[in-house]
């Protein structure tokens, strides 16, 4: 005897009813595929460079110059070679399996993937939904950011306040980069790239929709709050390049570990513009 189960449950996704039938993936004769292929190339390759980089272990500090990748910052284990733990050594010895860099690394990283600009790009390279704009997505259910994984998104905002606090250990270590191979004063071609890259990570992170949110959010009256209102101002017109800080940013992290990894490594020497 069969059992009575009730209706079925109607489809969703794009085949919801009230959603026209169209075969076609899509009408567009552009090369619609030609930006989520390479935005999901350059974050596939940062993701797989900065993975074999953390998990090395080594060749991250130059003591004649205190040069520290960001990818190793701070260190803060007695497995951290001497001179690159500024903030001191309250951790044990870390077995070989865990990164120096596990305190921040997955504060940027986490950052970055629920990065607005980022799920936009890992939405259509990576997760297919939408692939572009009149392209019918291959999934037939849409539950938005409320399931696992893509509820973790919902904590970008928390992801910002320390990674802010991450990027100001980053200025701290470009600061110690003034260092002269005699001592003293100096600055080498390492301390123009950590700088350089100090300088994308603050564009990137001001502007964030999070830190547009954080200086302007929740005001009813601009006009009273005037410092408010300029700092809003000032991110806002950041918050239109922040695609561009974004990718950018991306680049000058793998130049800066790259370069004092192979300073590091011995591979060549600093070129020196002063001391």
């Amino acid at each position: 005897m069969a059992v009575d189960t009730g209706p079925a449950p109607a489809p969703n996704g794009v085949n919801a009813p009230g959603r026209a039938r169209i075969r076609q993936r899509t009408f567009r004769t552009d090369n619609w595929l030609q930006s989520p292929l390479t935005t999901g190339g350059i974050l596939a390759v940062f993701i797989v460079y900065s993975t074999i980089r953390i998990f090395m272990n080594k060749y991250y500090f130059v003591a004649a110059y205190d040069y520290l990748t960001p990818l190793f910052s701070p260190c803060m284990s007695k497995s951290c070679v001497e001179g690159s733990a500024d903030f001191g050594t309250p951790l044990p010895k870390l077995p070989f399996f865990i990164p120096l860099g596990f305190i921040a690394f997955p504060i940027v990283a986490g950052f970055r993937v629920t990065c607005y600009y980022y799920r936009k790009s890992g939405y259509r390279s990576l997760w297919m939904s939408p692939q572009a704009c009149a392209v019918r997505e291959p999934h037939a259910k849409y539950t938005g950011e409320t399931r696992f994984p893509l509820i973790f998104m919902n904590a970008h905002r928390y992801f910002f306040y320390f990674a802010s606090l991450v990027l100001l250990i980053n200025a701290w270590d470009a600061i110690q980069a003034f260092h002269g191979k005699d001592g003293g004063f100096g600055i080498g071609l390492g301390t123009l790239i950590m700088w350089i890259n100090v300088a994308a990570l603050t564009g990137y992170t001001l502007s964030c929709h999070a830190c547009r949110h954080v200086v302007g959010g929740r005001l009813k009256h601009f006009s009273k709050h005037p410092l408010r209102y300029r700092f809003w101002t000032l991110v806002s017109k950041l918050n239109a390049r922040h695609g561009t800080f974004a990718m950018t940013s991306l680049f000058t992290v793998i130049l800066t570990d790259a370069y004092i990894m192979s300073l590091s490594a011995g591979w060549f020497n600093d070129l020196r513009i002063f001391n």
